[in-house]
């Protein structure tokens, strides 16, 4: 395969991490071209071409961004706008750079939304709930919230299919950013988030206003930090609360002032 059938196979991808990002699909093509030549310019083979890729059109697409802040206040200060993460990747078969790209873009999406469809979006697609037990968490009909729903694709996907949501997250700063985009939003429709042991380490644990459990994460605690999140598929190994962890309360700590 040449380079050029390498770039085309995984252009779909391309363009939905650029759209999330950009919020335009005109704007998305640009990040991709550009990103087309940088491939095309470059001797490197990397072991996984898509994650060589998605990692490179997120450094454009975020690159575009900081540009447009530049230009609207020549004199702010640095831009805090996701940096690619760092750590190990516990799935095997996404390679930590698509990783770190896919919670890029994601995490640009959430900052851009209102409260409504942030919390719309993270309990679709980071917690993978129903239209109908988002409708119940939400409080709407399931009606108006699938209509929602189809306006936040179009917004982050692009009418494309959605982008995985990574289910493990690195550093501090990332984690604090993560954990103040997705709690807020989620306490404003009545989600509570309480402290509890999950598959035998500190985490939280998301339920929707009738006690219903939606979603669980796991935290590293390192130094009275949050340095590691792990999104938990299976939350029902969910045991007494922690009386020592802090967890929670490092978590209300990073959301204040949300």
């Amino acid at each position: 395969m040449t380079r050029t059938e390498e770039f085309e196979e995984v252009r779909p991808l391309l363009l939905a991490i650029a759209h999330r990002i950009l919020g335009s699909a005109s704007r998305a093509e640009d990040a991709v071209r550009v990103t087309g030549r940088r491939w095309a310019d470059t001797s490197v083979h990397p072991e996984s071409v898509e994650s060589h890729l998605a990692a490179e059109v997120t450094r454009v697409s975020t690159e575009t961004l900081r540009s447009d802040r530049l230009a609207q206040d020549p004199y702010a200060g640095p831009w805090a706008a996701a940096p690619l993460l760092t750590g190990p990747d516990p799935d095997p078969e996404r390679p930590a750079e698509l990783t770190d790209s896919l919670l890029t873009a994601a995490l640009l999406v959430l900052e851009r939304l209102s409260p409504l469809e942030r919390a719309v979006f993270v309990l679709r697609e980071a917690f993978g709930c129903s239209v109908e037990e988002t409708a119940a968490a939400v409080g709407c009909s399931p009606e108006a919230c699938g209509q929602l729903v189809a306006a936040i694709a179009t917004t982050s996907d692009g009418d494309r299919d959605p982008l995985p949501w990574p289910t493990y997250i690195s550093g501090t700063q990332n984690v604090a950013r993560l954990l103040a985009a997705i709690v807020p939003p989620l306490r404003r429709i009545g989600v509570t988030v309480e402290n509890r042991v999950v598959n035998g380490r500190p985490g939280s644990v998301f339920r929707d206003r009738t006690g219903r459990v939606l979603n669980a994460l796991t935290l590293g605690v390192h130094e009275d930090r949050i340095e590691e999140v792990h999104l938990v598929v299976n939350p029902d190994l969910i045991t007494h609360a922690d009386p020592v962890a802090e967890a929670y309360a490092i978590l209300r700590e990073a959301n204040q002032g949300r």
